[in-house]
């Protein structure tokens, strides 16, 4: 079992404050095992409820009379199966009975609409993601690998590449269906898969309907499922008051590594490091990293760029704080006058270049060379 302890003392501290707490990620990226942890701490009576077990779903179906006979804390897991509990949970809450809520989906923006209509002001949402930087010592591993814990905890690399290659199927079809969308498993996969190599692009939306046959509209349908199931990242651009004409579209990446490689059919290490998007995957693996580095929300992450083609990989917005990166994949990065008209278009302080080299340096005074682990170091001693 492995520990996640910042996640857990979210959960602490959120339960202290909000009688419901919705733990959100990924299917398999951990969220049953650290709800499971959190009851074996538990010093109330815990009881808890797993919809994809039948015989627990049965006990719900009268889920009123079953849920406020209980006390202490409960644990509903995979809860966007049964999104009628969402006003009932409400009902429970408002009568202040001795009950606690941690409640776990696979689902962020479908379980967020579901719930934050009947549960506003009364729950905190945490997004569980997979592995990141700070929680593994083989940084190389965790790129080529990913972060879904029996990807990278897996024994050697072709155990790990089936099991995602399984995930993959499963999620196309389970997982969707199971979300109430229908959608073929095979177009969504042709979707997915040519949507690989826009990964860290302007995705062109247009495009990818007249290739796969669909309306834009769908395409668009498509994409937003996949955001909302925790797969891609839809990274919307940031605009500046100023005369240049800037980039108006979204990027688009895949949000773990190991899924992208495998849906790109990259095994290896020495398959990726021949592959025309090495760089590319690279560049979505440290920028994903960078976000949690921050604990970014999604509205607070940006890129930026402009019709001249000065552009900023990732801009992390945080109140009235600017943290600017760019990613190459490069030993020895050098500026470019790209980085120096973002530096005064921006009225950045300074632009950190993260690369895979193993040093930190600076290459202007407003500029420095780092990698991924100095600077998960670097923000977690700011936060102390």
């Amino acid at each position: 079992m492995y520990n996640r302890p910042q996640f857990y003392q979210q959960i602490q501290q959120a339960a202290k404050v909000h009688p419901v707490v919705a733990l959100l990620g990924p299917r398999q990226c951990g969220k049953t095992t650290l709800a499971k942890q959190y009851c074996a701490a538990s010093t109330e009576a815990v009881h808890y409820f797993d919809l994809e077990d039948p015989e627990h779903l049965a006990r719900l179906s009268n889920a009123k009379l079953t849920l406020s006979a209980l006390t202490g804390l409960i644990v509903i897991d995979e809860i966007q199966r049964l999104p009628e509990l969402f006003p009932l949970l409400r009902v429970l809450v408002d009568q202040h009975l001795p009950q606690q809520f941690l409640i776990l989906g696979s689902a962020s923006k479908t379980l967020i609409q579901q719930s934050s209509e009947s549960l506003a002001g009364r729950i905190q949402y945490i997004e569980l993601t997979p592995f990141d930087c700070t929680e593994v010592e083989d940084i190389q591993r965790l790129w080529l690998q990913g972060g879904f814990p029996k990807a990278y905890l897996a024994d050697d690399n072709s155990i790990s590449y089936q099991w995602r290659e399984a995930y993959v199927q499963t999620f196309l079809e389970q997982d969707i269906p199971n979300l109430g969308i229908q959608i073929s498993p095979l177009m969504l996969r042709r979707f997915w898969m040519m949507i690989c190599h826009y990964h860290g692009s302007i995705c062109n939306y247009s495009e990818l309907g007249r290739a796969l046959n669909l309306s834009h509209k769908t395409v668009r349908h498509y994409m937003d499922i996949l955001t909302a199931t925790f797969m891609t990242r839809q990274l919307q651009p940031w605009f500046e008051n100023i005369s240049k004409r800037q980039v108006k579209s979204e990027k688009i990446y895949l949000r773990d590594s190991g899924i992208l490689h495998t849906l790109l059919r990259l095994p290896t290490a020495e398959t990726l490091s021949l592959h025309p998007l090495v760089g590319a995957s690279w560049e979505g693996f440290a920028l994903e990293s960078i976000i949690r580095l921050y604990n970014a929300r999604p509205q607070e992450c940006f890129f930026w760029g402009t019709q001249g083609h000065a552009e900023l990989d990732l801009l992390i917005v945080q109140g009235d704080q600017k943290h600017a990166f760019e990613f190459k994949y490069s030993d020895h990065p050098k500026t470019t006058k790209s980085m120096h008209l973002a530096l005064q278009d921006l009225q950045l302080e300074q632009l950190t270049i993260i690369c895979p080299g193993e040093h930190t340096y600076p290459l202007h005074e407003q500029i420095q060379v780092s990698n991924i682990k100095d600077m998960a170091l670097k923000v977690s001693e700011k936060s102390l």
